[in-house]
């Protein structure tokens, strides 16, 4: 009997390195195409990370069905349910600064003073 399709668990893979890739594009491009970057993976909407979430609490609605049928430990499921909670949160925490990502993404006003550094402090939302 043949395995299961490998197809999507190759999409996956494929994915994955797809990531990998943006990363090094993130980590090298200027700062206002590095903001659309960002903006892009961080869109509640469209974005990786919003799609990575709804695909996170997917697993979790398979899980539930193996951990009820005894197949699965039910820790598994409770383990998916809060990792896709938790992106939940950060992904609204995340949209709360989208639009200073998206002042980036524009052209540099002639007339306004260069931007001055700020203490970097870490607040939480919750």
């Amino acid at each position: 009997m043949p395995g299961p399709n490998p197809q999507p668990v190759q999409l996956a893979r494929h994915i994955a390195q797809q990531i990998d890739v943006l990363n090094e594009h993130l980590a090298t491009a200027p700062p206002r195409q590095a903001a659309q970057i960002l903006g892009q993976v961080l869109d509640p909407e469209e974005g990786v990370l919003g799609s990575l979430t709804t695909l996170v609490a997917t697993g979790s609605h398979f899980a539930k069905h193996h951990a009820t049928a005894g197949t699965l430990p039910p820790e598994v499921w409770l383990a998916l349910g809060r990792a896709a909670n938790e992106l939940n949160d950060i992904g609204l925490d995340l949209d709360e600064h989208a639009d200073a990502l998206h002042q980036l993404t524009r052209p540099p006003a002639t007339t306004t003073a260069p931007p001055t550094a700020s203490a970097l402090v870490a607040r939480r939302h919750r």
